[in-house]
């Protein structure tokens, strides 16, 4: 469905299940915000939400397993690690959950649109994306799939008139207001009027990656991401992500200098990196080149 954000997508199913007092939510204490924030408003409802810190930097299955109650209904991962670059194992973390009948949702903003992935094959109950990074879309848009028997069981939290009205209903000569119900279709897209100025150029920019083709766009990224790798001075960065289960992203932790120092140097040449706790992520793409690559190393 639509989303116009990563959020979006978390906070549908956050709000959309019915969770209350006993009820139990999984998350690392080191993701990404916007994988724990949606889920804190919950504990109002009674609902107890878990902070699990991880022995490295993502959660492993065997953590995962070791973290699940008989209470746990949803358990909340980002697949690659935004502070981290690492990759959760969607797999053995999704197999644990279903084996437990526990809902399993994934955001894939760092991942979705340089990795390929196949919701319909993984253990996933939902995957979530924004569409303005490796899905190359504008700011204000996004991504939600839903597994059918998540969807199903998902309470529309906002009851908009285009979601459940057509055009005959607004020209019939009075409207029963009160008995109206969603319709399946679109009744969990982004609510309120769809942003064309936002979704016409998403939609161009999916038709490009699926005109390039994913695996295409993989292998150009991953290419890049090893050539950095091999270029970066052990004796100044300390490697972050990992170097054998690669992501798209790339994140060092400078050992000689201020990491503030060294994005700077970065940014005043135009070269655009993160800077996340104290450390730097690169994330090429299929519009950058090998030579960009070296640029970088170079300014490292």
């Amino acid at each position: 469905m639509l989303a116009n954000s990563a959020s979006y997508g978390l906070h549908l199913v956050a709000n959309g299940l019915d969770l209350g007092p006993g009820d139990e939510v999984v998350v690392a204490a080191n993701d990404f915000p916007s994988d724990i924030l949606p889920w804190l408003p919950l504990r109002d409802r009674g609902v107890e939400v878990r902070l699990v810190e991880p022995d490295g930097e993502v959660l492993t299955t065997d953590e995962v397993e070791a973290a699940l109650s008989d209470r746990t209904r949803v358990v909340c991962l980002t697949w690659v690690h935004s502070f981290s670059g690492q990759v959760v194992d969607l797999e053995g973390v999704g197999r644990a959950c279903r084996s437990r009948g526990v809902w399993f949702v994934v955001n894939g903003s760092q991942a979705v649109g340089a990795m390929p992935v196949d919701v319909h094959e993984l253990p996933v109950d939902a995957m979530v994306s924004a569409g303005f990074k490796w899905l190359c879309g504008p700011y204000g848009t996004g991504v939600c799939w839903l597994r059918p028997e998540l969807s199903d069981g998902l309470r529309p939290t906002k009851l908009y008139w285009l979601s459940a009205l057509t055009a005959d209903d607004l020209a019939a000569p009075s409207l029963d207001l009160e008995s109206i119900t969603p319709r399946r279709t679109g009744r969990l897209d982004v609510f309120g009027t769809a942003s064309f100025f936002n979704h016409v150029p998403f939609i161009a920019a999916l038709e490009l990656l699926l005109e390039l083709g994913i695996d295409e766009v993989a292998a150009h990224v991953d290419g890049l991401v090893v050539r950095l790798l091999a270029g970066i001075d052990r004796t100044r960065f300390r490697l972050v992500s990992g170097e054998e289960i690669r992501s798209p992203l790339v994140v060092v932790e400078p050992l000689r200098e201020p990491s503030r120092e060294v994005f700077e140097r970065l940014a005043a040449a135009g070269v655009h990196v993160a800077h996340r706790r104290g450390r730097i992520r690169i994330s090429p793409h299929l519009y950058n080149t090998p030579d960009e690559v070296d640029r970088a190393l170079e300014l490292l």
